[in-house]
């Protein structure tokens, strides 16, 4: 196969160029690093199979080139993080939207296999958890910057399944939560990154609200994985597929078991919402999804704990921040 990978000096970008050519595909990557980072691809420049160009998704002539050249589209740039989306709303809107019209519009047009990576936030603030692919969603209000976002990757959703339904465009769409792992920086809010940051230098870890709201949290290792199987299996076109752990853990509790995996001495805090972010903030209290559709279809499951995965982020962050 050759595939091409929007967004592939990202987090999970890197990740999924690394599987695919550890299995034999040819790969390319293309992003403009905005929030991607060309270190995150360095190991592979080189490699047989492997090539990258440094380039925004909406520039049609390469990517008419690139997506001529490829078997099939992973859609994964995108705007990402809660910090992007207070601070930068039309970045995202814009992002998010634009650019993943571009890449659908060019997809059609050669009849390209695309795997959407889409999110958790579609379901808002819905409280009828577990979030089944199927289910109602609840948003706040326009005024709220916080559910741009969502929207936005709504709308990416509903456009590909629209190109799926008018144009025959081959399209599995993949919602994930809360990815987590090596490489993926806190920089835009990511939890988990902030708190083992936090930690290992000794610092407050900053819990926003109440720390009583829950998330479930998934090693990247595991999230690629299911994002190979669906693009390989057939009845995955035009489906839509949850791609996450249910294995729920309040924000107090991560940040406890952060304190005590990285033998860190750093008190936690709680800082209202307000100031984390901006007046009005709203938050969901609980996001777990329901992934009984994607056991399946490819009988896929999560293979590594909370502890496993916090304790790769530890090493990571240890490997590229040594302590002085």
């Amino acid at each position: 196969m050759r595939a091409l990978i929007t967004g592939g000096c990202g987090f999970i970008g890197s990740h999924l160029a690394e599987a695919l050519l550890a299995r034999g595909d040819d790969v390319t990557v293309v992003d403009d690093l905005s929030t991607g980072q060309f270190d995150n691809i360095r190991g592979m420049v080189g490699s047989p199979g492997f090539r990258f160009a440094i380039e925004t998704i909406t520039n049609e002539t390469v990517m008419d080139r690139l997506v001529s050249e490829c078997d099939i589209i992973y859609h994964l740039a995108a705007a990402v993080g809660v910090e992007l989306i207070v601070t930068d709303p039309v970045r995202v809107i814009e992002t998010n939207i634009k650019g993943s019209e571009a890449v659908m519009r060019i997809g059609a047009r050669y009849r390209k296999k695309l795997v959407l990576a889409s999110t958790s936030e579609i379901y808002g603030k819905s409280e009828q958890v577990p979030f089944r692919e199927d289910a109602d969603r609840l948003l706040g209000p326009t005024t709220r910057s916080r559910w741009s976002y969502a929207c936005s990757k709504a709308m990416d959703e509903f456009l590909a399944l629209a190109y799926a339904k008018q144009f025959a465009l081959p399209v599995v769409i993949a919602r994930l939560f809360n990815t987590v792992g090596p490489r993926q920086t806190g920089r835009y809010g990511m939890v988990v990154p902030r708190f083992v940051g936090q930690a290992l230098r000794g610092e407050p870890i900053t819990v926003y609200g109440d720390g009583q709201q829950t998330r479930c949290f998934c090693h990247v290792s595991d999230v690629v994985r299911a994002i190979v199987a669906l693009s390989d299996e057939p009845s995955a076109e035009g489906e839509v597929f949850n791609v996450g752990s249910t294995e729920e853990v309040t924000i107090e509790a991560l940040a406890r078991r952060t304190v005590a995996l990285s033998r860190s001495s750093s008190p936690i805090v709680t800082v209202p919402y307000d100031e984390a972010y901006e007046a009005g903030f709203e938050d969901m209290r609980r996001r777990i999804p329901d992934t009984s559709k994607i056991r399946r279809a490819v009988s896929w499951e999560p293979r590594i704990d909370l502890d496993g995965i916090l304790q790769s982020v530890i090493a990571y962050v240890r490997q590229v921040s040594p302590s002085p």
